[in-house]
């Protein structure tokens, strides 16, 4: 992240939203002591993010170094990978899983799907239901930065239409389809009572 420059503020003054400086004296009381909680929790909340963020780190690393090291009591080399995997306590009270989440895009194929798939709205205009033909209009809307649905999109792929352009279309749709990065993620659950049941150890500040 990109460190913004602070201009020193002098002695005796308090800088406004606009940079504009102060004399202490002229700021009312209960903006300065709003100003010192505001500071203080902020201060605080960015110690608890890189507590958070190297316990993030050392949970990734010691799960990595424990694959690897189960793989070599089998002589199999585990470094590079990266897939999802559970690790449970010995009496199953605490589970911790690793996943991959990939985010996916299309390429210029799905601009070829959309136009199949017009003309087959467009030759079954008369027969087909207004439910299927909204369902397809819908699956092609994209949101305020330009980006379709991919799961809108992937969910055209389970219609039963017998139709040779229809199936181009899903083939186009289907081969289109491109891995756009992924984000690996950890979550820690406990066991509830004596159930078969977890519940997730909450990191979420907001759900606290």
């Amino acid at each position: 992240m990109q460190q913004v420059e602070i201009k020193p503020i002098p002695d005796g003054y308090m800088s406004d939203s606009k940079g504009a400086l102060w004399p202490v004296e002229k700021v009312r009381e209960i903006d300065r002591l709003r100003d010192e909680l505001v500071r203080e929790i902020a201060k605080n909340a960015r110690v608890q993010s890189e507590v958070l963020a190297k316990f993030k780190a050392g949970v990734f690393g010691d799960i990595e170094s424990f694959i690897q090291l189960s793989g070599e009591k089998y002589g199999v080399n585990m470094g590079g990978k990266k897939g999802n995997v559970s690790l449970l306590s010995f009496d199953g009270r605490y589970k911790v899983q690793r996943a991959v989440a990939e985010s996916l895009a299309f390429d210029e194929r799905l601009q070829i799907a959309k136009e199949l798939v017009s003309e087959c709205i467009h030759l079954w205009s008369a027969g087909s239901s207004s439910e299927i033909r909204a369902l397809i209009n819908d699956a092609f809307q994209v949101d305020k930065e330009g980006r379709v649905n991919v799961a809108r999109i992937l969910s055209l792929r389970r219609l039963d239409i017998a139709d040779e352009k229809w199936a181009t279309a899903m083939q186009a749709i289907g081969e289109s389809i491109q891995v756009a990065g992924s984000k690996t993620y950890f979550r820690v659950y406990e066991r509830i009572g004596d159930t078969d049941q977890y519940r997730s150890i909450s990191l979420d500040i907001a759900a606290l």
